[in-house]
């Protein structure tokens, strides 16, 4: 890159990344100390360390205890041009109408926001001087990441059936009540055990990550020792789950779900970046978090979930991920009641840790705390992706559930109806 071109890539950076107006609560938010990135005890709680942590959580040291593996770029990068113009998206809030994207972004503590339609990039903002060039937390947007991975597992014969236990795969896990929920249990998050996870610092999830920092995943499946239900007859989440899927996933492959993913996935759907995320002292992937990506290669993995398993540019449409477990874990009308939208007066239901919309229509999210998705429409090969510095853990205990809910249904409704 010559002189010149590096001035007008770095221009065009800065335009992307700059908004014209104050993002929301910048200060509380650390902007006069160059939003400063926490330790591994202050990054998830503390609000002034938050949005670099958040872009810059795969280089903390000392994560629980283990360290950080690096998912390689792909060799032949996923295209994403642009549009010449932003459509001009209308969204309604419960206080005003006729909203833009500008008003959303000035009303949400957003980091980034990209919407893409037919694998063109349509919107892509930033916010608080992140850039394209960061890596932003997926929180558990990673549960969906993981399902994934069982996904190919049973493709390959890794894993025989979603019906085995999963101390068949974990042999560590013998023993344990975690041991004996069935790999289907564990993805519907129906594992029927005792668990508060309320994000409070003091809750069972605070509890169960100190006891992954001090002996690894497997060894913390034993802290958990009442189950309240039979499994697979009620929904209740929790992310003790999903690391548990970790250790299978270990156990089955011989691999750790980063390493088993990195080819099978990342590589394939044409990722541009290195992702990287986190694993326990013993090397098992702690997956229910702790996955960092570029906002465009998370949208590149939005395209090929709208696209049903498949890169839209390869010309063999081969399947990388198996198209009718994807199904499954995708459309509610595939899963068993308790899981459906609208079940105990549920908005969302959920398949095989993903989140899924009320409404004849599929569409589906991947959802992690403190605001972070991927919206995806399959239909209108729509897709949106956010990163996001929420004030509190849970979307719903601020307005920007809601409001992304309903800027959500605007920029469907831009190309179609609800």
């Amino acid at each position: 890159m010559n002189a010149r071109t590096f001035v007008v890539a770095t221009l065009l950076t800065s335009l992307i990344a700059a908004p014209a107006y104050s993002a929301p609560d910048e200060d509380k938010l650390g902007k006069a100390q160059g939003y400063p990135v926490g330790s591994a005890r202050t990054w998830f709680f503390d609000e002034k360390v938050r949005v670099g942590s958040f872009s810059a959580q795969g280089e903390i040291p000392g994560i629980s205890g283990g360290t950080v593996k690096t998912m390689a770029a792909s060799d032949k990068p996923m295209s994403l041009p642009k549009a010449a113009q932003e459509p001009t998206y209308r969204w309604s809030a419960a206080d005003t109408k006729n909203l833009s994207v500008d008003d959303y972004l000035a009303r949400q503590r957003v980091m980034g926001l990209l919407i893409i339609k037919d694998g063109v990039i349509q919107v892509e903002r930033y916010q608080y001087e992140r850039t394209p060039q960061h890596r932003f937390v997926s929180q558990s947007m990673a549960k969906s990441i993981t399902s994934l991975a069982v996904g190919m597992a049973l493709r390959d014969g890794k894993i025989k059936s979603l019906d085995d236990r999963a101390d068949a795969y974990a042999p560590a896990l013998k023993g344990t009540l975690m041991g004996e929920t069935t790999v289907r249990n564990l993805l519907r998050m129906s594992s029927g055990l005792k668990f508060v996870e309320d994000y409070s610092g003091k809750d069972d999830s605070s509890r169960f990550a100190g006891a992954i920092t001090r002996e690894g995943i497997e060894a913390a499946a034993k802290t958990l020792t009442e189950r309240e239900v039979p499994q697979g007859t009620r929904f209740a989440y929790f992310t003790a789950q999903t690391h548990m899927l970790s250790a299978v996933l270990s156990g089955a492959t011989g691999m750790s779900v980063s390493e088993y993913l990195a080819p099978r996935l990342w590589q394939a759907i044409g990722a541009e970046t290195a992702a990287l995320w986190w694993s326990d002292k013993k090397g098992v992937t702690i997956a229910g978090g702790n996955f960092n990506a570029t906002l465009r290669d998370y949208g590149r993995l939005g395209i090929v979930l709208a696209n049903d398993g498949v890169r839209p540019d390869d010309p063999e449409k081969r399947a990388i991920i198996p198209r009718e477990y994807l199904l499954d874990a995708t459309d509610w009308h595939r899963v068993d009641p308790p899981f459906r939208p609208g079940f105990e007066k549920r908005y969302y239901g959920y398949g095989n840790q993903f989140w899924l919309f009320p409404g004849e229509t599929r569409r589906f999210a991947m959802l992690g705390v403190y605001g972070q998705f991927i919206f995806v429409d399959p239909q209108l090969k729509l897709v949106m992706v956010q990163t996001t510095a929420n004030a509190t853990a849970k979307s719903g205990a601020t307005t920007l559930a809601k409001e992304a809910d309903a800027f959500w249904r605007g920029v469907v409704r831009h190309y179609g109806a609800w």
